[in-house]
């Protein structure tokens, strides 16, 4: 029995990130286990309020900041992309400054002033 092959071609996706839905769900996950180590801790400090007052507001500590954790954490938003290859391809670099011409020597500025003036001529007033 012979396979039939087709002609299209599968794509291999390694980096791609979680699914929308998939993401949604863990979220929801992670905040209604949040939530009810919330109400566990609730109930603990009601309990233990009269027995053991130091784990009681260790307890009740926990249920007033969990809930704003648990938001937190359910609003951060979707993964990062983890790190792909660049498919950047930098410019090729230019020289910043050109090269001086090989010419002969240098010409004589006329501002310099004569041989043995000092190039200003206020200065010799």
């Amino acid at each position: 029995m012979a396979r039939k092959r087709s002609d299209t071609e599968v794509f291999r996706i390694t980096g791609a990130r979680q699914g929308l839905a998939d993401d949604v769900r863990g979220r929801q996950r992670r905040y209604i286990i949040s939530m009810s180590v919330r109400t566990v801790s609730v109930v603990l400090a009601a309990t233990l309020w009269n027995v053991e007052r130091h784990v009681a507001v260790v307890a009740l500590a926990l249920g007033v900041l969990l809930p704003y954790v648990a938001v937190v954490i359910a609003n951060a938003g979707r993964e990062n992309a983890p790190s792909l290859p660049s498919t950047f391809v930098p410019a090729p670099m230019r020289p910043a400054l050109g090269t001086a011409p090989a010419a002969g020597p240098p010409e004589p500025d006329p501002e310099a002033g004569q041989p043995g003036s000092t190039g200003n001529a206020r200065a010799n007033e």
